[in-house]
């Protein structure tokens, strides 16, 4: 695991209270799981078993974390430095604002997809650079499936403009 172990290693040097931790082990992060489980009908049921979460600088994994190789721990570690990175920015409450509400919470979130579309734009990257062009073209349907479906509680229900959106950031890889 040297790559991942050195690209948390720069991550801390960048922020330097990063940390990663379980979700298994914050009653948070479990309570989350099941507002995520009501307020997506039951759509987003794997928010504490598939999904890794940056939240006032941790990094919060699910046990599938010990699983996954050193390529994808650095693809995922690069996505979820982006939004460190617009935290830094932006600050806690202007970037959970901008991440909760513009314009609905659910079904239409601007405010969202374009934090996401910005992380997401390092994980095609990161996944050219470190795998190959073809692994990060096969990403397209997953992302497309996240952004309209409950993973993000439909942030953005046009899935063409995520098709082009993927699609020419894509070709920029050129």
């Amino acid at each position: 695991m040297k790559l991942s172990e050195d690209f948390i290693a720069e991550m801390q040097r960048e922020f330097p209270r990063f940390s990663i931790r379980y979700k298994r082990d914050s009653g948070f992060q479990r309570a989350i799981h099941h507002a995520l489980r009501v307020v997506t009908f039951g759509g987003m049921s794997t928010y504490a078993t598939n999904y890794h979460t940056v939240l006032f600088g941790t990094l919060w994994v699910p046990d599938s974390w010990d699983r996954m190789s050193d390529i994808d721990r650095v693809i995922l570690l690069r996505h979820e430095r982006i939004h460190l990175r617009q935290r830094a920015r932006m600050g806690d409450a202007v970037m959970s604002f901008v991440y909760l509400f513009p314009i609905f919470p659910l079904f239409l979130a601007y405010g969202r997809a374009r934090i996401e579309w910005e992380a997401y734009e390092e994980t095609i990257t990161a996944t050219a650079e470190l795998v190959s062009k073809d692994a990060a073209r096969a990403l397209k349907p997953q992302i497309v499936r996240r952004f309209v479906g409950p993973d993000y509680g439909w942030m953005w229900p046009f899935p063409k403009t995520i098709e082009r959106w993927f699609d020419a950031h894509f070709t920029s890889l050129s």
